[in-house]
């Protein structure tokens, strides 16, 4: 009798062995399928930023291009450029944002006002 008890918990804790080894690779493959999920996510994600900075770019150019030409009454031609002028800002924008072109380093910007400070301070 004990000999088939024990035998019986032998092939229970193998069933019990399988079925864990079956949830585990399940639970690998749904953790997968997760991260696969987040990083299309973060790619909409980045899309949609670069996407929106492009426009908004574009829109500002034509709005200002616009404006200049109601008031200054320089029609069509202030439109054109400022379109033209956004257009390249926003090409300048997702160019930065996906890391294609290389913002100003900061030391490049430091001297750049430090010129700009010599010569507000001599014309003063």
């Amino acid at each position: 009798m004990q000999g088939s008890g024990k035998e019986s918990l032998e092939e229970r804790l193998q069933r019990l062995e399988a079925e864990l080894a079956e949830r585990r690779r399940d639970e690998a493959d749904g953790d997968a399928a997760d991260e696969k999920a987040a990083e299309s996510r973060k790619g909409y994600a980045v899309a949609v930023k670069l996407s929106s900075e492009f426009v908004a770019a574009v829109i500002v150019g034509a709005l200002l291009g616009y404006l200049l030409d109601r008031f200054a009454g320089t029609a069509p031609w202030g439109m054109i450029v400022l379109l033209l002028l956004g257009f390249c800002a926003g090409v300048l924008n997702v160019m930065r944002s996906a890391g294609m072109v290389a913002s100003p380093h900061p030391v490049d910007r430091m001297a750049g006002r430090d010129a700009g400070d010599k010569a507000n301070k001599d014309s003063g």
